[in-house]
């Protein structure tokens, strides 16, 4: 063999190691599960290398990287596709161009992102608004909201909760076309965390008089208080979203200091004087047992005092909806929630799913066994069609 062979043999097989990744039996299409981990990893990479190079911070970094994937508000032959504001709120609305007797339907949807990155016009975020307005023959707004780390919270959930009260006056709506009496919240992963929040706080605001119809989560993030549940033991270097980034996504959302983020980490940075509000994602009560498989309850380490007077963000339940008292969740909606297998957030879903069954919620679960998070913006993996047949048909049926 010479040495260009060899050195080709080699490059290869580093090559091939940098892209294999284990993974399950029952998932589908592995090596495109590979590839676009590969792809999100070299730019996680680049990013790491730029931050620690002391030119941009890392989340900055990706923001650039995402926004090469953002596609033009481009009307189409069934769908018309403008971009306007709800106070103030960059939103995206989809209307469809079939003509209408009866007022419409609306979701109101909320994209994901880690609090930090993504915006309404993300290419498959597009086409999910597009293919909804299209099949439900309903009005979409898809909002846009600031992004760590330039801002914090609250001003996500603020920015969210602003544009969606804008849309319920019932100007608004008129000028949409839209049933009053037939309104939804949707969001996925910091959507989702988002979505659950600006749900629950529309129930003791007094100026909103709608009501809305239903909710819909999907693979939410709904707590950092516990970051070591069955679920991130046992998906912490999945791919999509590895419990590293997702802890720093956690971090990020309240702050840059990377003290927050190093705390939570360990799982020590609830201070004891806020241990009562760890019952309510106390996952050892509230997971059904096929989901413990064998994990046991650990209380966590109580953590330093000062960052959580510095960062009370984490202890809000604007920000960790989970947090809520039985009361408020007794007068949620009808409400949808998917959960991923490979999923860090797999269990906030599920303690969720518990907790408003036991408020008497009319909840609708849907745990996909070989799903990963993510799994919808993926439109052209086989699963993200079936899942989002099953999304589709269940706002069909509800909202």
């Amino acid at each position: 063999m010479g040495r260009k062979s060899f050195y080709l043999l080699i490059l290869g097989v580093l090559v091939a190691y940098y892209i294999y990744t284990p993974l399950p039996d029952n998932v589908e299409e592995p090596w495109k599960i590979m590839w676009v981990n590969t792809y999100m990893k070299t730019f996680s990479h680049l990013a790491t290398v730029v931050e620690l190079l002391g030119f941009n911070h890392y989340m900055d970094s990706l923001i650039f990287f995402m926004s090469l994937d953002e596609v033009p508000p481009t009307s189409g032959e069934t769908v018309t596709v403008t971009e306007t504001t709800f106070n103030n709120i960059p939103v995206r609305v989809y209307v469809p161009k079939r003509k209408s007797e009866a007022s419409r339907r609306a979701i109101f949807y909320i994209h994901g992102g880690g609090w930090c990155l993504g915006s309404a016009a993300l290419h498959n975020y597009d086409q999910l608004s597009r293919w909804t307005a299209d099949r439900l023959d309903a009005v979409v707004i898809s909002t846009n909201y600031r992004l760590a780390p330039k801002y914090h919270f609250p001003v996500q959930s603020e920015d969210v909760y602003n544009s969606l009260k804008w849309f319920l006056h019932k100007k608004v709506l008129a000028k949409y076309g839209v049933n009053p009496e037939r309104i939804g919240v949707s969001g996925d992963s910091a959507g989702g965390n988002l979505a659950a929040a600006v749900v629950q706080q529309l129930l003791d605001d007094p100026d909103v008089k709608i009501k809305l119809k239903i909710q819909c989560l999907i693979y939410p993030a709904l707590q950092p208080l516990d970051l070591a549940s069955p679920s991130y033991h046992e998906n912490s270097h999945f791919p999509i979203l590895p419990k590293s980034l997702m802890v720093r996504f956690w971090s990020e959302y309240f702050t840059t200091d990377r003290s927050l983020e190093k705390a939570m980490h360990s799982n020590q940075h609830v201070p004891v004087e806020s241990s009562h509000l760890l019952q309510f994602a106390n996952w050892s009560s509230l997971l059904p047992e096929r989901f413990k498989k064998g994990h046991v309850y650990k209380n966590p380490t109580y953590g330093n005092s000062e960052l959580a007077k510095k960062y009370p963000g984490f202890l809000d339940v604007r920000a960790a909806p989970l947090l809520a008292e039985d009361s408020k969740l007794r007068g949620l909606p009808p409400t949808y929630v998917m959960t991923c297998q490979y999923d860090v957030l797999r269990d906030d879903g599920l303690m969720y799913v518990t907790r408003l069954q036991n408020a008497g919620v009319q909840v609708t679960f849907n745990h996909v066994e070989d799903g990963f998070h993510g799994v919808l913006a993926f439109l052209t993996f086989k699963i993200a069609k079936r899942e989002l047949n099953h999304y589709i048909s269940w706002l069909d049926e509800k909202l």
